[in-house]
């Protein structure tokens, strides 16, 4: 019985502490549908946190390609893109790195904030952060 109660105990616990961090997978949802369209991992290498796409909900874009990305990134498959690079950990935000919006090839400077355990909040702008767009994460199951 003790066993049982002590792996429980270690189940909440590592759950608690997951939920209380940005890394994991997200859903992103399509801001003028609201539905999720894809699935992004965040993950850390080296102190700090990039994201990847690693699911495509629509089945007709699950092959399509980044044609409007500049550079390294020019007709890349959208499936397995970094699009959140090399953010460090200030205080409660994530900053000083960069997102990619593979709709239109564009590299915004962004943070990320964790707003509740299972909501994230993505910041990108140009120039000043009060100059941007703002969109929300919810995490996956």
């Amino acid at each position: 019985m003790k066993k049982i109660i002590l792996t429980l105990f270690i189940i909440t616990i590592s759950v608690s502490v997951n939920a209380q961090t940005i890394f994991g997978t997200w859903h992103s949802k399509n801001e003028d549908t609201g539905k999720v369209d894809s699935v992004v991992e965040v993950y850390e290498h080296n102190g700090k946190a990039f994201a990847k796409i690693i699911e495509i909900k629509n089945p007709d874009r699950k092959n399509a390609v980044c044609d409007l990305c500049d550079g390294k990134n020019k007709n890349k498959p959208i499936l397995g893109l970094n699009i959140l690079t090399g953010l460090q950990k200030d205080g409660e935000e994530w900053s000083g790195g960069q997102i990619l919006d593979p709709r239109n090839g564009k590299i915004y400077k962004c943070y990320i904030k964790l707003e509740g355990a299972n909501k994230l909040k993505i910041r990108g702008y140009i120039g000043f952060a009060l100059i941007g767009k703002t969109a929300y994460w919810e995490r996956a199951e």
